[in-house]
């Protein structure tokens, strides 16, 4: 996926591996990628969508462009 992006994750399962703990389930999609907001619950409730959603919101207006125009992430080999 092309820069800039975040992540949300959304309900028990996907924040804390829920309520399954086997060798099938992973305990948290943390593990794998960065999370940028949880929203909890089972399944979530419109409040916790809605508060992830502005927290999100938040944490993209408080991200800085820097002056080249690329996002923080982007490496540029020199040609």
């Amino acid at each position: 996926m092309c820069e800039p992006k975040w992540v949300m994750a959304f309900g028990a399962c996907t924040c804390s591996g829920g309520p399954y703990n086997n060798y099938a389930t992973l305990q948290g999609i943390d593990r794998v990628i960065p999370v940028d907001v949880y929203v909890p619950g089972c399944p979530p409730r419109p409040e916790a969508v809605l508060d992830g959603l502005m927290k999100l919101q938040d944490k993209v207006q408080g991200e800085r462009v820097p002056a080249t125009g690329r996002h923080k992430d982007l490496v540029v080999l020199p040609a």
